[in-house]
């Protein structure tokens, strides 16, 4: 049986790798290439803040085949979705049939995708879907992955809890409400070490600092749904 040609949304961090871990271990899929979306002003990946140099140390420690998606700053709904049509329509001329999300939860989030996906032809696959986010974690500390904290809502969180790398010991100290997995935008994280990489991507901690945002309103992916007018994130830079 053929496999299907599917490219990955990777976001570089822990519920990327567990579902692309999972993907490369399903003999239904092929996983030919990466996508990430990066702030071309900043040249830095989309929400998570991290260097471009170490996405790009990140999947070559893979070793699978990756693509950018450059974005501006603070991309409008309709230049979002005209340069996800564009890599898409790139994807669908090279083949791939399939495509593959880390997202948990957020259900309003996965019918905006396969909609979109739905209008090109393409499928959208979910491994991790609706698994209990403590079960998830757990699991991903088992298998031998190693993640840091690269950003964090500051409504939960102070500069201390960025750049530390979780551990067993995490899920028992998070605040009430916070999901384990941060799949309400409470926090994201870099994934360096695990089994699905040939090597450890090194870096060192570098400044923190904390930024305002205004609350996007038309976002498909925000790095914290708020009510307020604004929100506070903290970030920690990596150094490669």
């Amino acid at each position: 049986m053929s496999k299907n040609k599917t490219y990955f949304n990777w976001s570089t961090g822990k519920d990327s790798a567990l579902a692309l871990y999972h993907l490369l271990n399903n003999s239904a899929y092929q996983i030919d290439e990466l996508i990430t979306t990066v702030n071309s002003h900043y040249n830095r990946v989309s929400m998570h803040g991290l260097r471009k140099e170490l996405l790009i140390a990140q999947t070559k420690a893979i070793g699978i085949p990756s693509s950018l998606i450059e974005l501006p700053e603070m991309p409008s709904m309709v230049v979002y979705e005209e340069k996800m049509l564009e890599t898409v329509s790139r994807l669908k001329t090279d083949g791939f049939t399939h495509t593959a999300f880390g997202d948990i939860f957020l259900e309003d989030l996965r019918k905006y995708r396969e909609a979109q996906l739905a209008k090109e032809g393409i499928k959208a696959i979910f491994p991790i879907w609706k698994r209990n986010t403590k079960e998830l974690l757990n699991e991903f500390l088992d298998l031998g992955f190693k993640t840091v904290i690269v950003c964090a809502n500051s409504k939960f969180f102070g500069e201390d809890f960025v750049g530390t790398v979780i551990d067993k010991s995490f899920i028992n100290n998070l605040p009430k409400g916070v999901d384990p997995c941060g799949e309400n935008g409470e926090f994201h994280t870099f994934c360096f070490d695990g089994p699905i990489f040939k090597r450890p991507v090194r870096f060192t901690l570098g400044e923190k600092v904390y930024r305002e945002y205004n609350t996007p309103k038309t976002d498909d992916d925000s790095v914290c749904r708020s009510n307020s007018e604004k929100y506070g994130v903290w970030y920690c830079d990596l150094i490669p």
